[in-house]
C-alpha cells in the first residue's frame, strides 16, 4: 500500500503540538491579531537577482578593450608630465661655479702656509724622536719576543719527507730487557705447584687460572712443576688451556706437558694401562684438532712411538669426531712421513671414520703404497691393514693407472689372508672418471 499523504494544516498542527507552550501561545495570540499568514517565496525577486549578477559580469572581449583603452591614456599623461618638466627646468649659469682671481690667490697662500706649517711640525716630531733613549731591559724584553735570526719556515711537506726518510733508514735492533719474574710471583706459583701435586677435585686455584691470560705463561707454567701434577690436575689444566688459548699457543700445552705426563704413565712399571683422567685429558685436547696433531700426533710418531702407546692415542682419535678437512691434512702428513708401523695404525684408523677425502689425499695415499712396491723387506701386518681398508673405501675413487700401480704392489708385497682380498676390491671397483677434480682447502 502507498503511504498516506497528510495535508499542510494536519502537519501545522502536529509541528505546533510539539512546539513548546510559550511559542503555541504566541502563535495563537498572532493568529487572533493578524490572521493566518501565508509565506510563500517570492520567485520574481530570484529573477531579478541572477538578471544582475549575469548583467554585471562583463565578457573577455570588452574587458581586454577596457585595460587597453586605459594603458593609452595613462601613456599620454606620462608624456605630457615629462614635457612639462622639461619646459620648466632653469638653465644653470656657469659663472656660478667659477672662481674670482683674488679668491684663487688667497687660496693659493692659504695652501703654501699649511704646507710650510707641516714641515716645521715634522722637524720637530723627528727631533723629539731623536732624542729618546730605550732601556736596555726593556730592550732585553723586546729582543725575546723579537728573535734576530730568523730561520726558513718548514711546510707540511717537510714534514712528511722527513718521517719518510726516518722510516727507509736501516733501524738499529733495540735489545729488548728479558722478563724477569719477581720473588713473590715465583713463591706463589711454587705453591699453586704443590697444591697441584695433591689436586683431586674441586675449584683451581685462582692464580693459576690467569695464567692462560698472561704473556709469559709458558715461564709461569713452568714454576708449578707439570710433571708432578696428579692425573686429575692435569685433565682441569687441559680443559682451562684448551678453551682460553689460540691454537698454536695450545700446541705448546699439548706438547710440552700433556704428552710428556701421557708418555711417563704408560711407561711406568706400576700401570698397565693409561690413567682414565689423563685419558679423558687425551679426549678434551681433540676440541682443537689443529693443536691436537701438531702437539701430540707427529710428535709422537717422531720419537719413536710403541705400538702400546699407539694403540692408545688412536683409540682416542677413534672414539672421537674430527673435522674433515682436519682429518684429510693428517692423512696426507702421515703419508708423505716416514714409514714405521705406528704410521700405518694411525692411517687405517682415519680412513675408517669414511670420509669424503679430496682427491689430493688420495693421491699421496697411492704414492705412500706405491714406494714400497720395489722393496725387499717384509711389511707389517697393519701395513697391509691399512692399505685392505683403503681400497674397501676408496677404490671407486682411483684411475686405473693407479689400481695398476696399486696390483703391483700386491704383488711385491703378498700377505696369504690380505692379499687376495686387496685384489678383489680393486678389479671389482669402479673407476674415476677422467678429468674429474676436486678442489678443497686443507689446513691444519
Amino acid at each position: 500500500m502507498g503511504k498516506i499523504k497528510q495535508n499542510k494544516s494536519i502537519k501545522q498542527q502536529q509541528q505546533q503540538i510539539n512546539q513548546p507552550l510559550h511559542k503555541q501561545l504566541m502563535q495563537d495570540e498572532q493568529m487572533n491579531k493578524f490572521g493566518r499568514v501565508s509565506s510563500k517565496p517570492r520567485q520574481h525577486d530570484d529573477d531579478d537577482d541572477e538578471d544582475t549578477q549575469q548583467s554585471s559580469v562583463i565578457d573577455p572581449k570588452t574587458s581586454n578593450k577596457i585595460l587597453s583603452l586605459a594603458r593609452q591614456q595613462q601613456s599620454d599623461l606620462d608624456r605630457e608630465q615629462l614635457l612639462n618638466s622639461l619646459s620648466d627646468d632653469e638653465q644653470l649659469n656657469e659663472d656660478e661655479f667659477k672662481l674670482k682671481d683674488g679668491d684663487e690667490d688667497e687660496a693659493i697662500e692659504d695652501d703654501d702656509e699649511a704646507i710650510d706649517a707641516q714641515d716645521n711640525s715634522d722637524n720637530s716630531t723627528h727631533a723629539h724622536f731623536q732624542q729618546l733613549q730605550i732601556d736596555p731591559t726593556d730592550q732585553q724584553a723586546i729582543d725575546t719576543f723579537m728573535p734576530s735570526e730568523t730561520t726558513s719556515r718548514r711546510t707540511l711537506a717537510d714534514l712528511i719527507m722527513d718521517k719518510i726518510n726516518a722510516q727507509s733508514a736501516p733501524s738499529q735492533p733495540v735489545e729488548q730487557p728479558q722478563d724477569t719474574l719477581s720473588d713473590k710471583v715465583k713463591e706463589v706459583y711454587t705453591k699453586v705447584g704443590q697444591l697441584l701435586s695433591r689436586y683431586k677435585s674441586g675449584p683451581l686455584p685462582k692464580a693459576f687460572k690467569i695464567i692462560p691470560s698472561l704473556p709469559n705463561w709458558i715461564a709461569i707454567l713452568q714454576l708449578t712443576g707439570p710433571e708432578s701434577w696428579t692425573p686429575h690436575a692435569t685433565y682441569a689444566a687441559t680443559r682451562l688451556f684448551a678453551s682460553n688459548l689460540k691454537a698454536n699457543q695450545t700446541r705448546l700445552f699439548y706438547e710440552h706437558v700433556l704428552l710428556d705426563r701421557c708418555r711417563d704413565n704408560l711407561n711406568d712399571p706400576n700401570t698397565k694401562n693409561l690413567n682414565v683422567h689423563l685419558y679423558d685429558a687425551l679426549r678434551k685436547s681433540l676440541y682443537k684438532p689443529a693443536a691436537f696433531f701438531k702437539g701430540i700426533l707427529f710428535p709422537l710418531l717422531n720419537s719413536h712411538c710403541t705400538l702400546k702407546e699407539a694403540a692408545i692415542f688412536a683409540s682416542v682419535l677413534s672414539k672421537t669426531s674430527i673435522p674433515v678437512l682436519h682429518s684429510a691434512a693428517a692423512l696426507l702428513h702421515l703419508a708423505e712421513m716416514d714409514y714405521a708401523g705406528p704410521t700405518s695404525l694411525f692411517i687405517r684408523v682415519l680412513l675408517d671414520k669414511k670420509y669424503a677425502l679430496p682427491y689430493k689425499v688420495l693421491d699421496g695415499l697411492v704414492y705412500h703404497f706405491m714406494r714400497f712396491a720395489k722393496s725387499n723387506t717384509k711389511m707389517p701386518v697393519l701395513w697391509h691393514q691399512s692399505l685392505l681398508v683403503f681400497t674397501q673405501r676408496y677404490s671407486s675413487d682411483l684411475t686405473p693407472e693407479q689400481k695398476d700401480a696399486l696390483l703391483d704392489v700386491v704383488k711385491t708385497n703378498v700377505h696369504p689372508q690380505i692379499s687376495p682380498e686387496i685384489r678383489r676390491e680393486i678389479q671389482t671397483s669402479t673407476e674415476r672418471a677422467p678429468g674429474m677434480i676436486q678442489d678443497e682447502s686443507m689446513a691444519i
